[in-house]
């Protein structure tokens, strides 16, 4: 039996997201599933029938003709999420929200209220929106350059945090026989004079049962992994091997130990594709097959533009070198995906056509082969150290219920996944810790409230 329990979460994009355009043509899959509140509904209970830990909505809020079907028509992640507290019970409920382009006090309240209306199962996926087209929609002409977006993100999350705590948890006496609905000196406002935000609050609203919110980020750049290790309970990333994965998880535990943080206080999850045959061979030719449906090669280069702030391919010569120019686009998108793709092109000397041809050919998950093997492969992962969990891509609704139906159960008898739910919030059974309000913690160490980060003002109490 493993010592350690592999965390579950299911990500929902249904008509398919980037690299998947013709997912939807899958005949178990309505057209309009991404708008849909009945598919989520159903695949969120699945996932809590299932054990799960988290269902995850993915978003982005610039589109063109050639983004993936998912983004084209999508709902709004906490409108949705709110829909999904309300049709479920135990499994959390993890939404994907900009620091870019939202208020601290606005997305704060917001999630607060996700937060209570699902009794403690709320999380925070915290982006700084790699689409630079994004930015139009909010009234500038560029977006944020690369160390503006991160120094915003850093301030915005630790406004967010400290506004939570505006309430200590007893605040609130309710006594009707003494007409006492609150305690004032449980009341504190921030007062936040920052580099980018200047914010007053108190947030009016109380804590939830699990203290805060779970937050949650998913950066690969070296400013990303520095974010996530600082102010992340849960890290969402990608490891195409086992190596890599060990490599990342090393690398953010690490990160989080120089920030004074316990490594065991934050949890790793890489997305990852999982498909099950009735044997690994089998397996093979299915994900094989299902990718080969997926490739178009127009669509590819028109997508290859979005990391480079969807700059146009199309005018260039296919067959001559890897345009290395075009990096320069990137500066305020996707920066390190797009130099990724670069250093690959030119350090193999790939044309635009190969490059585009070497990203589209099919590549084989480590989670492919017969339930055993994935169950195997997966139990390796936990055990070496490359991942707390996995959030597994919801593709075609059939291989996620062969997961479901044939993995699960060989993990379950291993002990390597949970019989049922430990704790009713999404900290409790992803294994962290309750998010103590600061303020009744310093008045416990006998030790003054410090200022956020990027500030001078003080935490100080209303009176």
């Amino acid at each position: 039996m493993s010592r350690r329990q592999l965390k579950l979460g299911a990500v929902l994009t249904p008509t398919g997201g980037p690299g998947h355009p013709y997912t939807w043509l899958d005949p178990e899959i309505p057209g309009d599933a991404s708008v849909d509140i009945d598919w989520y509904i159903r695949y969120a209970r699945l996932a809590e029938q299932a054990k799960f830990d988290l269902v995850f909505i993915v978003d982005s809020q610039f589109i063109t003709p050639d983004s993936p079907p998912h983004y084209l028509n999508r709902l709004e992640p906490l409108t949705l999420l709110s829909a999904l507290a309300v049709a479920t019970e135990r499994i959390g409920l993890v939404g994907t929200l900009t620091t870019s382009f939202n208020q601290p006090f606005n997305l704060a309240r917001r999630l607060g209220s996700l937060d209570l209306i699902s009794r403690g199962r709320a999380g925070w996926n915290v982006v700084t929106s790699g689409d630079s087209g994004t930015a139009g929609n909010y009234g500038l002409d560029e977006h944020y350059d690369y160390a503006t977006r991160y120094g915003r993100a850093l301030e915005h999350v630790e406004v967010v945090k400290a506004l939570w705590d505006s309430y200590e948890d007893n605040a609130f006496p309710r006594d009707k026989e003494s007409r006492s609905f609150l305690d004032p000196s449980k009341l504190h406002t921030l007062d936040h004079r920052g580099e980018y935000f200047s914010v007053t609050g108190p947030l009016n609203l109380e804590r939830s049962r699990q203290g805060q919110p779970v937050v949650f980020q998913a950066g690969d750049s070296d400013q990303g992994r520095d974010l996530g290790a600082r102010i992340g309970d849960g890290i969402f990333t990608h490891a195409p091997n086992f190596e890599a994965g060990v490599a990342f998880y090393s690398d953010i535990k690490s990160r989080a130990a120089a920030y004074g943080r316990s490594p065991e206080d934050i949890v790793v999850l890489p997305g990852v594709s999982v498909t099950v045959g009735d044997t690994d061979t089998d397996a093979r030719e299915i994900e094989r097959s299902t990718q080969l449906a997926d490739n178009d090669f127009g669509k590819s280069l028109r997508e290859l533009g979005r990391p480079f702030g969807w700059h146009d391919f199309n005018g260039y010569d296919l067959d001559a070198p890897f345009p290395s120019e075009a990096l320069q686009y990137a500066e305020r998108s996707f920066y390190t995906q797009a130099k990724k793709i670069t250093e690959l092109a030119t350090d193999r000397g790939l044309t635009l056509r190969q490059t585009v041809e070497l990203l589209n050919a099919p590549k084989l998950s480590p989670f492919t082969g017969s339930a055993e093997t994935v169950a195997n492969e997966l139990q390796r992962w936990l055990d070496g150290h490359a991942l707390d969990g996995i959030n597994i891509h919801i593709g075609h609704p059939e291989q996620f219920g062969r997961f479901l139906d044939e993995v699960l159960p060989i993990l379950r008898e291993r002990g390597v996944v949970r019989e049922e739910y430990e704790h009713n919030t999404l900290r409790g059974n992803l294994g962290l810790p309750f998010a103590e309000n600061r303020y009744s913690r310093a008045e416990r160490e006998g030790i003054a409230s410090a200022p956020l980060p990027g500030t001078s003002a003080s935490l100080s109490v209303i009176v």
